[in-house]
């Protein structure tokens, strides 16, 4: 594969033909519609998909604020104003045949919450009447033979200046999975348990959304988005437990978690001063409500376990105002400021179980606790083209919260941060664009990193700290890129990240550990990506893509003191796909993997070793130009996962592990039916 790709990437720059799309002077690539009409997509989402070299940004549902939420994909010059409505449903709604054209171009083109992003997509539409929409409905087979059916409807009205768009969807996520733990004692490895499981999990979940949207000039539109969803997991364990020696146990966990939530949102625009002023309002509410049972059992006798339920409230608040203007005496101009109000309500409930089923609860440090942050930032960037081929961008941020903690912890603490950012973009010519990055940037807290709550299904509890506070970075990232044979592109990538307090694992009084905050650390960035038509090389319609990624991360650990990665960090991740499209068929195989990680407790190493490769292929016909219809794959190579974990008496300041625990998962082969038909 590796002589392959550098066999493409070198054909491709000694003959470098002409592209397949243009870029104007600010840095922006146009992509007509034609340009994806030979992967015949039927929705936006799978035209973003197919832009070359393109990556879409994945963003936590749970990011308070609005500025922080972006991703990097606005409409119509646009951002939704919705945040949990992702961007893969947002686009998922809207039929392919809307899609006028595709920008490509820099962050700050497209407004301050894209400051920085280096690409960010921007997604036309026509401005074609009347009604249009997208079905779809998937069937799914587990490894047990048992057949799941799921399916969404989305349509797009579109009269005079105003667009309406409505989806409802359900998604029956169900999969089995079987394995096995080992228990051993260490040094000697000798097998003190041996557990046989099986995890059936359902995840049915639903959603209903609509929205509105007028727009009758640049800066006169407005917006209204309304959302509610629900989801119901259930997972139900199997554990057939045979300590060496003792008696066999026959151990059950159930947990049902359930989860709603509400979303109303919408903004307005007017032309100021040259520009235009937006506001923007959200409003966010989501009920959870979580239970777990874990019962040890001797025949029918409940010999031990716990019992655990999590009741939290989640509300958000958002009012976002701005002025922008494109060309003021040259520059392109935005400001604003935006004001948050969130809070977690929770309340945490532990039991365990006696001998002969007696329940007793437990007291958790933080088990009852209200977080609340009011929070405000102000903003304000500028670009400009210096010349012809290079560009800069500048922008200033202000963060300051207020974030309180009551119940059984009490904290108060204020917070302020500058974050600058500089960014410069220059286009020598020939396909090339370098660009350079300097940014400080501030992580979200988790609220629920306050919370204590206990682990069933790993025996172990995690504390909660109302101490928490974000870590800061400074990040420096350059980026080279060369468009090839034609409209492929070929990108590296290279970064350094230096952070004040890391938010890692720290241990805690009462004997836990914790979220918290540990010392300085580092980060070092090489990723490269390709994207590369190989039709010149002989094979119609064929492209091959990927990308490699190594983050390595440095920070002293509390408790030997020496150097090692962050907790969760993966160092390398790599992912390469192959697809074909000929005509009205089309096919495809993708690899994708990345290194073990480890999570760093207090008396624990708990380390993930991913089935790699995790390989997916397909094959696609489409009978019209409507209906494409879909086999899909999922881990074709039938990889199990594992995982391993060491353990330490009392800390891991002990050199050596007394015990592992490896834990053999695997879902097996996952193939899958989709049916999708676009209808207006």
């Amino acid at each position: 594969m590796r002589v392959a790709l550098a066999a493409v990437v070198a054909a491709a720059v000694v003959a470098a033909p002409a592209l397949a799309q243009s870029v104007d002077a600010s840095g922006r690539t146009t992509y007509d519609a034609a340009f994806f009409q030979r992967f015949q997509p039927a929705n936006a989402l799978e035209v973003v998909r197919r832009v070359p070299g393109f990556t879409l940004e994945q963003v936590e549902e749970d990011v308070r604020g609005f500025g922080q939420a972006a991703g990097n994909v606005v409409i119509n010059g646009q951002r939704p104003s919705s945040k949990s409505d992702t961007i893969e449903v947002v686009l998922a709604r809207i039929p392919a045949t809307r899609v006028a054209r595709v920008e490509v171009g820099p962050g700050t083109l497209f407004g301050a919450e894209y400051s920085g992003k280096a690409q960010v997509v921007n997604l036309i539409l026509t401005g074609e009447g009347g009604l249009a929409g997208t079905a779809t409905g998937t069937l799914r087979r587990q490894y047990d033979g048992k057949l799941f059916p799921e399916g969404s409807v989305s349509t797009l009205l579109r009269r005079g200046n105003s667009t309406f768009n409505a989806a409802i969807g359900v998604n029956n996520e169900q999969t089995s999975e079987e394995g096995y733990d080992t228990l051993r004692a260490l040094p000697s490895g000798e097998l003190l348990e041996y557990r046989r499981k099986i995890n059936t999990i359902e995840d049915p979940n639903a959603f209903v959304s609509g929205s509105w949207d007028y727009k009758a000039g640049q800066f006169e539109t407005a917006r209204f988005n309304a959302r509610y969803a629900f989801d119901r997991f259930r997972l139900s364990q199997t554990n057939q437990v045979l300590p060496t020696g003792g008696t066999a146990r026959d151990d059950r966990l159930t947990q049902r978690f359930h989860f709603d939530e509400w979303e109303v949102g919408g903004d307005v625009q007017r032309p100021l001063l040259g520009g235009g002023v937006k506001l923007i309002g959200l409003a966010t509410r989501r009920d959870r409500i979580d239970r777990e049972l874990s019962l040890l059992r001797v025949r029918s006798d409940v010999i031990g376990g716990n019992e655990q339920q999590v009741r939290s409230q989640r509300d958000e608040a958002v009012l976002r105002g701005l002025w922008t203007r494109p060309d003021f005496h040259g520059w392109s101009v935005e400001t604003g400021v935006e004001g948050a109000l969130n809070r977690l309500r929770s309340k945490v409930d532990l039991f365990g179980f006696g001998a002969e089923g007696a329940r007793t609860r437990i007291d958790l440090p933080v088990d009852d606790a209200v977080v609340t942050e009011h929070r405000a930032e102000g903003f304000a960037n500028a670009s400009r083209s210096l010349t012809a081929k290079l560009r800069i961008d500048l922008a200033l941020n202000y963060e300051l919260s207020r974030l309180t903690v009551d119940g059984d912890a009490d904290a108060k603490r204020s917070l302020h941060f500058w974050k600058p950012k500089l960014n410069v973009d220059w286009r020598p010519g020939d396909g090339w664009r370098a660009q350079a990055s300097i940014a400080r940037t501030v992580a979200q807290l988790r609220f629920e990193d306050f919370i204590s709550a206990a682990e069933l299904a790993n025996e172990r509890v995690n504390g909660g700290n109302a101490e928490l506070v974000p870590q800061r970075s400074w990040e420096a990232l350059a980026t080279v890129e060369k468009q090839v044979l034609g409209d492929g592109l070929v990108k590296l990538e290279l970064g350094y990240t230096r952070t004040a307090l890391v938010q890692d694992r720290v241990p805690t009084p009462e004997g836990f550990d914790a979220p918290g905050n540990l010392g300085d650390g580092t980060s070092k960035i090489a990723r490269a990506t390709f994207d590369v038509p190989v039709a010149r090389l002989g094979i119609k319609g064929g492209r091959i893509s990927g990308r490699l990624s190594y983050v390595g991360t440095s920070v002293q650990d509390p408790f030997t003191g020496e150097q090692r990665p962050y907790s969760g960090a993966s160092p390398f991740v790599y992912e390469v796909n192959w697809r074909q499209d000929l005509g009205d068929f089309a096919w495809g195989v993708g690899f994708s993997g990345d290194d073990p990680y480890t999570f760093y407790r207090r008396n624990e190493l708990d380390t993930l070793y991913p089935g790699n490769p995790y390989i997916t292929a397909f094959a696609e016909y489409r009978p019209t130009r409507s209906t494409t219809v879909t086999l899909s794959v999922d881990n074709l190579g039938d990889f199990s996962t594992r995982r391993g974990r060491l353990f330490f008496d009392p800390d891991r300041r002990t050199p050596d592990p007394f015990r592992v625990e490896d834990r053999v998962r695997n879902q097996h082969i996952l193939p899958y039916l989709t049916i999708k038909h676009n209808f207006g």
